[in-house]
């Protein structure tokens, strides 16, 4: 059961807007007393700008921010051309941007003059300030361009400053922040200071912004810049921090609704990469919230990149059928991702389905088929319990699909006849639920179209789907299978139950015959 995104990513985490900015390093080799001297300059500059508010923004009091800001920039450039090699000459100076830089963050609480803020033309200043030789400086950069971008601070009502921020966006793009964002990744993440790393995680944060305010930045990053590269390099570290948990979830975000992406990733040996790092949870649970929430994101992974067919023959190659099993058999927490990979997996691509067979994954998929899920505190849930018995469904559809003769097909079959066809009595519970969801969504239609309320043939099929006609179509076509296999066994089994609902062979024909249209 592919669908076009495989999870709707979660709500953008974000660095204390009350902690102070990272202490100053000036990318030179100084003395420890000049460092504790930027320090206390740093905290009387702070303290000055709390206790002198700035006025009322308007375009007048954003044209002085600006022109004030353009002065210090270039006054700092100077600074280090005259004394390149005396880091004091031009600390008074690199101090004095870091203060202009903060004084710009004001500009986020006035998304309407953002229009005013690009025909001033300070864009490409600031964005050049990514590559300053002091890393402060450009973290200072980032912090703004995250409180920016941040479509939390646009009304949602309000479509003028929804342009606004989308001019700001493109702006941006058209004056290389995307390179300069993943160049400055590099510089960052080499790093073990504590300020350089969350500048590294308020970059992808910064990354998200634009992809919530454009989503065509989603595969323009992925053009222009190694960002896919870099991600990957991220998920390859063993050990669990925020910034592999926000790569994960960064990496989730761009292969969503993109098949270029799906298909780049999987040139660069995404596939294995994403298994590797997935094949660590195979025995054991995450240790945290945050850490399970990147396993999920990884899994997320794995199913957008399961859905170009190129992709489903490397997951085979890499044993990915195999590693899936071993997790469902574990029974850990990620035994329903498992189980959603494989229905991806095995969607329109018999190799799949033709090796899932052979490593004895029957087994574990009808157990699930029967109800016999692991129980933890997530498992527990209502939507949990219902989506995994969609997706196991999906996948007994997909088998019947790709296995269509020889020995394989026959084991398959085999199961529906075992414990006295206790898997078709199953069926027929699932198909008249299912069925009875349908029928209630579609009488509530009916009932919303004599207040008035038209619904064109697109958004009542659309509806239907999401009170489980996919799933009912599902279950119709395994019906079809086993009746087509003509089995005596399976065949009186199915008669004798559509008999006792008061159904006919002819009801579950026109279930396939809309799955058909």
């Amino acid at each position: 059961m592919e669908i076009a995104t495989a999870r709707s990513h979660n709500p953008k985490r974000k660095r204390d807007a009350t902690s102070p900015p990272p202490p100053y390093s000036n990318g030179e080799t100084t003395t420890e007393e000049i460092d504790l001297s930027l320090l206390d300059a740093i905290e009387k500059s702070q303290s000055l700008s709390k206790s002198q508010p700035i006025e009322t923004l308007d375009p007048k009091t954003l044209k002085k921010l600006i022109l004030s800001f353009e002065r210090k920039y270039k006054e700092n450039i100077e600074s280090r051309l005259k004394y390149p090699d005396q880091p004091e000459k031009f600390a008074d100076s690199e101090i004095d941007l870091h203060n202009e830089l903060h004084k710009l963050k004001i500009l986020s609480s006035a998304p309407e003059l953002y229009p005013d803020l690009i025909n001033l033309n300070t864009i490409p200043s600031v964005l050049s300030l990514l590559s300053h030789e002091n890393t402060d400086i450009a973290i200072d950069v980032i912090q703004l361009l995250q409180d920016l971008t941040d479509e939390d601070v646009v009304e949602m009502s309000n479509e003028n400053e929804e342009e606004s921020m989308k001019a700001l966006v493109n702006t941006l793009i058209e004056n290389n922040v995307l390179e300069l964002l993943v160049q400055n990744l590099q510089r960052l993440s080499d790093s073990d200071d504590q300020d350089e790393m969350a500048a590294v995680y308020n970059t992808l944060a910064t990354v998200e912004n634009m992809i919530e305010v454009e989503p065509k930045v989603a595969e323009m990053i992925c053009e222009k810049t190694r960002v896919l590269k870099w991600l990957l390099g991220k998920l390859k570290v063993r050990e669990f921090d925020s910034n592999k948990q926000y790569a994960a979830e960064i990496l989730s975000i761009l292969l969503q609704n993109s098949e270029a992406n799906q298909k780049k990733l999987g040139q660069m040996n995404g596939v294995d990469v994403v298994l590797q790092a997935v094949a660590m949870y195979k025995s054991k649970d995450p240790k945290s919230g945050d850490e399970e929430e990147m396993v999920e994101n990884l899994f997320d992974c794995l199913c957008c990149l399961l859905m170009p067919l190129e992709n489903k023959e490397r997951f085979v190659k890499a044993e990915g059928v195999e590693l899936m099993i071993i997790i469902i058999k574990q029974k850990k927490l990620a035994y329903g991702s498992a189980i959603r990979a494989l229905d991806f997996a095995m969607t329109n691509y018999p190799p799949a389905c033709e090796r899932f067979v052979d490593v004895l994954g029957l087994k574990t998929a009808f157990a699930a088929f029967m109800g016999k899920i692991p129980m933890s505190k997530k498992n527990k849930k209502e939507r949990y319990q219902e989506e995994l018995e969609e997706r196991v469904i999906s996948l007994i559809a997909s088998l019947f699909g790709g296995i269509l003769r020889g020995s394989r097909r026959e084991r398959l079959l085999s199961k529906f006849v075992e414990n006295e066809c206790e898997k078709i009595d199953r069926l027929m519970e699932l198909y008249i639920r299912y069925s009875d969801r349908v029928k209630e969504e579609t009488k509530r239609m009916d009932e919303l179209e004599l207040d008035d309320l038209e619904m064109d043939g697109d958004e009542r099929y659309n509806r239907k789907l999401e009170s489980g006609l996919y799933t009912l179509q599902s279950i119709a076509i395994i019906l079809g299978h086993l009746w087509c296999s003509e089995h005596p066994r399976m065949r009186a089994r199915i008669e004798l139950l559509l008999k006792q609902q008061k159904l006919t062979k002819s009801d579950v024909k026109d279930i396939l015959l809309v799955r058909a249209l």
